[in-house]
This record gives structure tokens, C-alpha cells and sequence, in this order.
């Protein structure tokens, strides 16, 4: 059984107030993946379609990245997330993918709803792992990452952008 978290990672990252390029949005529908989190990994992602690939900043480095995210209709609840981007180097994927894991337990899957995310941050780059139970345990401490560094008064009003409430 893996760790619960990465004693030698910082559980709190980016400045008190979010920098350039950040926030950013990206607004896609979400896609059948790889079937790998939900199974394997037991932390669900929603995939991003290409078009929501495309739209992304120009020049983001490979990584995990942290903000907010809403499933559904406008005025849905907004909740953390956390962000894959890049090729999964443990499972040597052949093709790019922004994967999104919501920090929330949903009843079913959402597949063709539309997933609006704002990025507050970035969390660590992309690498390899010697194990899944290395990967697990390093994307356990990404989502405490996450929680920990959105609980700051300027991450916390990006719920409240337009993108989720018009």
C-alpha cells in the first residue's frame, strides 16, 4: 500500500497572490481517457477533449497544476482540482493529455458534460516513477498540495469568476 503523502514535497506552493500566467481558463468536454484512474489508480480524472488542448497557455511547462474546476451548467458547485498535463511518462503515452481530478467524490461518471477549470498554480513537472505505488503517493500529496495552497484568500475568490457564474 503506498504512502498517504511525499514527506519531502512542500504541502503549500505559488506566491500569496496568483502570478502571470495565472489564472487561466480552459473550457472543454470531458472524454473517455486511458480508463487508468478511476481502475488502477483509484483517483478518477476527467480528460479534456483537443479543443480544450489546444486553448491552453502557450509555453506551459509539463506538470501538475492546481485551481478550480465545475462540472455541468453555470452555477454549478466549483470545486479544487488538480491537473495533469503532459504524457504520463510511467505509462509511456503516445499521445498529450490534460487529465483533471476533481476533488470531489461524484456518484457517475460525466462524460460529454462540459468542464470549465481556472488554473491557479503549478505544482511540480512531470516525471517517471519507479512504482505505481510511488505514482499514487505522489499524486495523493498533489491534491493535499492543492487544498492547502487554494485555501489562501486570493486562490479561494477564483471560485467566484465569471467563467463558473455567467
Amino acid at each position: 500500500m503506498p504512502a498517504l503523502l511525499n514527506k519531502d514535497r512542500p504541502l503549500l506552493v505559488g506566491p500569496e497572490v496568483p502570478e502571470t500566467p495565472y489564472p487561466f481558463t480552459i473550457r472543454g468536454t470531458v472524454v473517455k481517457g486511458f480508463g487508468r484512474g478511476s481502475k488502477e489508480l483509484g483517483i478518477p480524472t476527467a480528460n479534456l477533449n483537443e479543443e480544450a488542448l489546444e486553448q491552453l497557455y502557450t509555453g506551459l511547462d509539463l506538470g501538475v497544476y492546481y485551481g478550480w474546476a465545475q462540472v455541468g451548467p453555470v452555477k454549478s458547485t466549483v470545486y479544487p482540482m488538480v491537473m495533469s498535463l503532459g504524457w504520463n511518462p510511467y505509462y509511456k503515452n503516445e499521445k498529450r493529455s490534460a487529465e483533471v481530478h476533481i476533488l470531489h467524490e461524484f456518484p457517475e461518471d460525466f462524460y460529454g458534460s462540459e468542464l470549465k477549470v481556472i488554473v491557479m498554480g503549478y505544482i511540480r513537472p512531470e516525471q517517471n516513477y519507479p512504482s505505481l505505488d510511488a505514482l499514487i503517493t505522489d499524486i495523493r500529496t498533489d491534491m493535499e498540495v492543492a487544498r492547502q495552497s487554494l485555501s489562501r484568500t486570493a486562490y479561494k475568490e477564483a471560485q467566484l469568476h465569471s467563467l463558473f457564474t455567467v
